[in-house]
């Protein structure tokens, strides 16, 4: 079954720690309702830096990630699918699902 790296755009920051427990609680529900398909729960990533075939170094990027995860799903769609459910989307958020390629 291929495996699918799902790269997290955007989301707004709990702006209290009670509102920080219920996001919290979102992930975990989702992740745990993934079952054995989440292969790397993964993580937020800090600001990111773009390099470019010029040479160049740029803060951030058009769309920049802020976290990543990998699941394995029998197909883009049913990886998509899985993806609808994540609390990124009620913050405002969106998830990119791009399969891992075999090397």
């Amino acid at each position: 079954m291929p495996n699918y790296l799902f790269i997290y755009h955007g989301g707004k920051m709990p702006e209290t720690p009670e509102e920080g427990e219920k996001v919290m609680a979102a992930w975990n529900a989702w992740m745990g309702g993934i079952g054995d398909a989440l292969v790397d729960g993964g993580a937020p990533v800090g600001m990111s830096k773009t390099v470019s075939a010029a040479g160049t170094t740029d803060d951030g990027g058009a769309n920049p990630a802020s976290g990543y995860s990998i699941v394995a799903a029998e197909t883009q769609d049913a990886a998509a699918n899985i993806a609808k459910g994540c609390p990124i989307i009620d913050a405002e958020g969106s998830v990119e699902v791009a399969e891992i390629l075999p090397m």
